[in-house]
């Protein structure tokens, strides 16, 4: 082994103060890494994830309900800053609609529970260093958000760079800060354990966290699925969609042949032989919403138990350590993702919801169907759709940065006809307009407005 590249790295994160939790999780994916391990998980090790207990057809007792919810706490992972849109702030602070952003969305479903039912139900972020100080600053305006005396965010761990070529921290003078990435959503359970955050939660009655990613703001708090996972005694459990065609590309749930253990399988997981049984959704039909349930009390137990290393399966990410420069140092960085977490709890499940859990933001073409009529804003903060939700396909050259999206798309045109809206080339929606059934625009080289 490299041990002059792990030492170098570990007393680079000694140096910034990174927990002793995440230097012994990073020292764990550096050997791995170094071994050879790819992460990959092949097609005859797995069976597709059959029928899983569908929300709509469980019976959870309204005692139960309530008892469940009483000891709930929300968690939403907030360490991301949209730079694929362009963003240089935390994606949550991207208006959504009527001038409200991810975080006062999140913010208005969570006060509105708490009203409706009764409950404290603490919300809490998972913030990066980069994506911290502009969230509390915002989050400033609640000042009834936090309770119980815990605190509102917790950070997302950093880890260094490695080089692709001889495994030692990557040194980038241009911008050191670039020399850092996130662990992955994965790191939710050491940024839990070392932060104190697993034992407050214990010592303040809370016993279920439900997890989802701060851009989905369909994984509103939900009482009756809080009822269900305390009636399954779990320490871990799953939401899962139907999929469809557009929805290849997500993760999926799968069932280990060798154990019959629920395991995650990513796209970084699958070799590219394999990539036609990763995007057949009859094969594998249902997609992992990163909607998660955890017990607080079975998860501390397995950090102590594994002394804060889960042993989440890797994921080897390979990139440039400056992302807008491919002329700059290859690096790898090692990654988890938070799902994978089902296959270290045996017992964990999986429940299938319906797709009004599952609105996330990836790219502005789901960012023009959330500000479009397809939605309404109720006073509780979530979206709801009133109609069957159109497909949209916009041209990255001129819609793909969120400046350029809003310069073009100034009024956003009703949707709620529309089948789908396919546009190719500079258009502009710049005054009131619909699309009804099919819409494809066609490129002609110039800038045109859309009537």
């Amino acid at each position: 082994m490299s041990e002059l590249g792990l030492s170098l790295a570990t007393a680079k994160m000694t140096a910034a103060g990174v927990d002793p939790v995440a230097i012994g999780v990073f020292s764990h994916y550096y050997r791995l890494a170094e071994s050879g391990v790819t992460g990959l998980i092949p097609e005859d090790t797995i069976e597709p994830l059959a029928d899983p207990p569908q929300l709509d057809r469980v019976e959870v007792g309204e005692a139960d309900a309530d008892d469940a919810f009483a000891k709930t706490v929300i968690i939403k992972l907030n360490g991301g800053l949209g730079t694929s849109m362009g963003l240089d702030r935390a994606k949550s602070l991207l208006p959504v609609r009527d001038g409200k952003n991810f975080l006062d969305l999140i913010v208005a479903q969570v006060r509105h529970a708490r009203q409706r039912h009764g409950v404290r139900l603490p919300l809490l972020f998972m913030d990066s260093f980069r994506t911290r100080d502009d969230t509390l600053a915002h989050l400033a305006r609640y000042p009834d958000l936090a309770v119980d005396g815990l605190p509102l965010d917790f950070l997302q761990n950093a880890e260094p760079k490695i080089r692709r070529d001889d495994l030692t921290p990557v040194q980038w003078p241009a911008d050191p800060s670039l020399e850092w990435c996130p662990p992955g959503h994965g790191d939710l359970y050491p940024a839990l354990w070392g932060s104190g955050i697993l034992d407050a939660l214990l010592e303040a009655g809370f016993r279920y966290i439900s997890v989802a990613n701060g851009d989905n703001l369909g994984a509103a708090p939900d009482r009756r699925l809080a009822g269900w996972f305390a009636s399954t005694g779990a320490a871990y459990a799953a939401e899962v969609c139907p999929r469809t065609v557009n929805d290849r590309k997500g993760g999926h749930l799968a069932v280990r042949r060798s154990d019959g253990q629920l395991i995650l399988r990513d796209t970084a997981q699958t070799a590219a032989d394999e990539l036609h049984y990763f995007t057949d959704e009859f094969r594998h039909p249902y997609f992992h919403a990163n909607n998660l349930w955890l017990d607080v009390g079975q998860v501390r137990d397995a950090m102590v138990q594994r002394d804060g290393v889960l042993g989440l399966p890797l994921i080897r990410n390979e990139k440039t350590v400056d992302p807008t420069d491919p002329t700059s140092p290859r690096v790898v960085q090692f990654e988890t993702a938070m799902g994978s977490a089902i296959e270290v709890f045996p017992g964990a499940r999986a429940i299938a919801v319906g797709r009004d859990r599952f609105l996330p933001v990836k790219t502005t073409n789901e960012l023009m169907l959330l500000r479009s009529d397809v939605f309404e804003l109720g006073d509780d903060g979530r979206l709801t759709a009133g109609s069957q939700i159109p497909g949209v396909d916009l041209d990255d050259r001129f819609y793909k940065l969120v400046d350029d999206f809003d310069e073009r798309v100034r009024v956003v045109p009703s949707l709620r006809r529309a089948e789908s809206l396919v546009v190719r080339g500079d258009w502009v929606f710049d005054a009131p307009s619909e699309v009804v059934g099919e819409v494809a625009l066609t490129d002609d080289g110039g800038r045109r407005s859309y009537r």
